[in-house]
Order: C-alpha cells, then sequence, then structure tokens
C-alpha cells in the first residue's frame, strides 16, 4: 500500500490537560504509554502509517518545547521530518507550515493528517478505511475526513451529516452535508436516530493541490505568509522564517477555517476500533475489565468491593482501594487524583486551580 507519493502529518503539540495529573504540560499524554503497551501513543501513531507512507514521508509538527521529546521517542525521525512550531496557533497554522514543506519536496503529494493521541484497535480496518480515502483524494479535487459510525449518543464529540446523494467510487464514501460541533444530550439521540450522522475523528485526507486551493480560497492570509516564504523551506532558514510569521497567523482549527466551509468535503464511514482518548473515561471504555468492571492499569493495585472504576498507577507503588464505584483514580509520582467518572469534565478546573495557585509545579 505504501506510495511514495503519500505523506503523513502528525499532529503532536497539544497539552492534554483533562489526562491530569499523568499528562503534564511538560510531558503531554502523547508522550505516554496510557496502555501499558510499551509504546506511547506518539509511537503507536507513527506504527500505525509505516504500512502506508514510506517513514521518510512522515513528518511530525509539534511544540518548540516538545521537539526533543520527539525525536527521542521517535529516532528513525531526520531532522527535517520534525515541524517544531513556536507557538500554539491551533490545527490551521499547523496543517499550512506542514503543505509548505510538503511543496518543496513532493508537489503532487496526497496527505494524511493524524492526531497523534488517537487510539485505533483494528489496524486492519483503519487501513483499509485510508486506501478508499486516499483513492478519493487522488482521483478528485476533495477533502476527505473520517467519519466514525457512533455507538452513542455522546457529547465529547463533533458530529458530521453526509448526503447519501451524489455518486462517489465507493458507497462508504460520502459527501458530507454539514459539520456540527459538541452537541447537548438530546441533540445527539436525535443525530444518532437519524442513521446519517458520524461522529468526526479529525482524521483528514487531500491531495496537496486540493489543500492549498482550499487555503487560498479560505484562508488567504495564511496561505500568503507562507507562500512569502516559498524559498525559506528546506533550508537553515525555515525555522527562522517560521518563527517571524507564526504569531502573526489567525488561531484557528483546520475543521472551522476551510472543512466547515469548503464545498468539496467527502467522508468515509468508518469503523476502526477509534477513541479520542479525550478523557479518563473515553480510555476506560477501551481497557480491559475485571467481574466487576474495574479496568486497572498498574502492576500492584489491590480492590475490595470496588465496581466500575479506572485505576491508573504510574509506578509500581502499591494501591489498594475498597468501596468505590464509578471513579477515577489516577497515581503518579508527585500527585494522587480521586474524581467521580462523572466529574471528570471538573480535571480542567483543577488544572486552571493548580496552575493559579502554584504556577507550573503540579501541572
Amino acid at each position: 500500500m505504501t506510495n511514495r507519493h503519500t505523506y503523513c502529518v502528525i499532529m503532536a503539540g497539544g497539552v492534554g490537560s483533562r489526562f491530569w495529573p499523568m499528562s503534564r504540560s511538560a510531558y503531554p499524554k502523547q508522550f505516554l504509554d496510557f496502555l501499558g503497551l510499551g509504546r506511547t501513543l506518539l509511537q503507536q501513531t507513527y506504527d500505525r502509517f509505516l504500512p502506508i507512507c514510506p517513514k521518510e514521508n512522515i513528518l511530525v509538527v509539534t511544540n518548540a518545547n516538545y521537539a526533543a521529546l520527539v525525536k527521542e521517542q521517535l529516532p528513525d525521525l531526520a531532522p527535517e521530518q520534525i515541524l517544531a512550531e513556536p507557538s500554539r496557533r491551533n490545527t490551521a497554522p499547523c496543517v499550512a507550515y506542514a503543505n509548505h514543506v510538503i511543496q518543496q519536496r513532493d508537489p503532487e503529494a496526497l496527505i494524511i493528517v493524524a492526531p497523534s493521541d488517537h487510539l485505533v484497535m483494528k489496524e486492519d480496518a483503519f487501513q483499509e478505511t485510508i486506501g478508499l480515502a486516499l483513492h478519493q483524494a487522488a482521483t478528485t479535487d476533495s477533502l476527505v475526513t473520517l467519519g466514525i459510525m457512533p455507538n452513542r449518543p455522546d457529547t465529547g464529540y463533533g458530529y458530521i451529516q453526509f448526503s447519501n446523494e451524489g455518486s462517489t467510487h465507493h458507497p462508504r464514501v460520502k459527501s458530507v452535508k454539514a459539520f456540527t460541533e459538541k452537541p447537548d444530550h438530546d441533540t445527539a439521540v436525535r443525530f444518532i436516530e437519524s442513521g446519517d450522522f458520524l461522529w468526526n475523528a479529525g482524521i483528514f485526507i487531500w491531495s496537496l493541490a486540493s489543500i492549498r486551493k482550499s487555503f487560498n480560497v479560505h484562508l488567504p492570509e495564511m496561505e500568503a505568509l507562507f507562500a512569502s516564504g516559498k524559498s525559506k523551506f528546506g533550508t537553515p532558514d525555515e525555522v527562522g522564517f517560521v518563527a517571524s510569521v507564526y504569531d502573526s497567523c489567525e488561531s484557528v482549527s483546520i475543521d472551522y477555517g476551510i472543512m466547515e466551509k469548503a464545498d468539496n468535503v467527502y467522508t468515509v464511514v468508518s469503523e476502526f476500533g477509534w477513541s479520542d482518548l479525550g478523557t479518563w473515561g473515553s480510555l476506560y471504555t477501551h481497557l480491559p475489565k475485571d467481574a466487576h468492571e474495574n479496568a486497572t492499569i498498574g502492576n500492584a493495585v489491590k480492590l475490595y468491593d470496588c465496581a466500575r472504576n479506572v485505576v491508573h498507577a504510574h509506578d509500581d507503588r502499591l494501591m489498594v482501594l475498597q468501596g468505590l464505584e464509578d471513579y477515577i483514580v489516577v497515581s503518579t509520582k508527585e500527585a494522587l487524583l480521586v474524581v467521580r467518572k462523572q466529574d471528570e469534565q471538573q480535571i480542567k478546573r483543577f488544572v486552571l486551580d493548580l496552575t493559579a495557585e502554584s504556577g507550573d509545579r503540579y501541572v
């Protein structure tokens, strides 16, 4: 399946505050082994794309503070494959930066853009789905996103509404009618019942020509900023140029800046055991569980009269719990978190409070 014109851009600049206290600003979740598999989320993402594109065509876009971590975890990457962002400006500048790096190498490129911290349980199904998306992107002027078949009215995901009208090369490739941000519960229930909504996985596939054309139409100022440094990309002047223009870029997501505005968007109906691992609760659904539905990671966790908990012991410290139901318990060297699963959205508030009180000591 590997094609020399296929590139993968892995976005690895996020902070992952909802996974505190494991995920911290100096060492966010993409660099952690959440599942106890011996490979971090970033490493698993890299591994996932090796059968799809040549390893020299994999680029990782990350915050400059994390460039050394990326190199440490992915030692096969050459320095020019790690694109260091000088500041956080959301995902559209990240994509624009990668576009212009790839333009210097291969104007005929097909590009997959994927987050570094998602979970995929069915690798074969994932590769088959990417193949459908690449075919659509290679043969038409289109922007393709992967839409996950929903199995519950989840309010934590964005949704894609698709249309069965119009003809594509495969019945699972659908034209997109609309994107909807995270809905309330009643709206999510209606979406599921309608049968024409999918979860937005945030994984994109397009040709370099199509995405640059879309930037010219929908984010022309950003495109012009990067295009002004055409002669700098792939040279020692690239880092200085990017530093000089990044703060001038609008802070906007690729979803809002382009996908929601373009009229040539398609989705591939997908089922490959996906989770965006946005919260401890989402991790819980993918972990093996004992007879009482407890999910544990750690070598020395003992549970008594406990049910439906997710327990993560980062080190080998003995953890003994009794009488807990529906809790998140996370132990690290420097912090202990105990919070009800239903209240996990509070974790972001805890992090903000800790930052206000103690700076970055604990976050």
